[in-house]
């Protein structure tokens, strides 16, 4: 296994957890390494890092002044009659008021990491090209690259590909929810593009029971999973910054126990790991 994964985030979805031959659905800087650049969410009813013991500074950057541009990839997302097209514009919105929240406060503690306008990046973009069924890792990092060769890059800006329910996204032989070994909700990770240092998620369709919050809408689910990758890729962009003595990042920390809320602007969040309290706290 290579040494420079961390473990994209998995929000655990219960299912891959009870096969015996299954690998252990949770993150990991140095144990479960099987690329150089991604880190995943557990599925719901995963396995759940436990949150006792304390970030570690480990010397890499953060972004301290965080930018979200999304990608949204699918027809139906430009498309006003889709529920995706709402579904779009209310991550849009969360987005936009994620970065001076309470909730986005708790992070500030981490190496002068500030409030900020996560919107205020180069523009979205709508692709209304259809994407495969199955979008592996290679295939969003070409189409951020894609994107970055018409707009200016940022290297405190996350690229966010969101697809819709009729595409899976797949790292190795991991798969989200719609893929046949679902074993994450999503993740966050970076690559390398014309010498830069792009960092990235991919945010798929919180289309099964393992990626949902019972009774929450599908937006509501995945503003909890855009919470969670982007708050881990500002504490740790490169893999290589904020995360605890077993490799569990902030947000891993807290995955799902206690179970993710309805906070500021009405929005999803989920718990985040306090060092000052030591604890998972909603906000600071």
């Amino acid at each position: 296994m290579n040494k420079g994964l961390k473990y994209a985030v998995a929000l655990s979805c219960g299912l891959l957890a009870v096969s015996a031959n299954a690998a252990p659905v949770e993150k990991a800087h140095k144990p479960f390494m099987d690329a150089d650049h991604v880190i995943y969410m557990p599925m719901r009813g995963g396995v759940v890092p436990k949150a006792g013991a304390l970030l570690v500074n480990h010397g890499g950057p953060v972004l301290t002044s965080a930018k979200v541009v999304f990608i949204f990839w699918g027809p139906n997302f430009n498309n006003a009659a889709s529920p995706d097209f709402a579904y779009a514009q209310t991550l849009q919105a969360f987005r936009n008021q994620f970065g001076t929240t309470p909730e986005f406060n708790v992070i500030t503690q981490y190496s002068g990491i500030q409030q900020a306008s996560l919107g205020s990046g180069t523009a979205d973009l709508f692709d209304t090209s259809t994407p495969p069924t199955n979008v592996t890792d290679a295939i969003v990092q070409s189409k951020v690259a894609s994107y970055l060769s018409t707009h200016a890059y940022n290297s405190s800006t996350i690229y966010e590909v969101v697809i819709p329910s009729t595409s899976y996204s797949s790292s190795g032989t991991s798969t989200s929810c719609g893929g046949p070994s679902l074993a994450y909700c999503a993740y966050h990770g970076h690559f390398t593009n014309g010498g830069s240092d792009v960092k990235y998620s991919i945010e798929p369709y919180p289309s099964c029971g393992g990626c949902q919050v019972s009774g929450w809408t599908a937006a509501q689910n995945q503003e909890h999973f855009v919470c969670h990758e982007t708050r881990e890729a500002v504490t740790d962009p490169d893999l290589n910054a904020w995360f605890d003595r077993s490799g569990n990042e902030a947000d891993d920390k807290c995955a799902w126990s206690p179970t993710p809320f309805v906070g500021t602007g009405g929005y999803s969040y989920q718990y985040e790991w306090s060092n000052t309290a030591k604890a998972c706290v909603k906000t600071q």
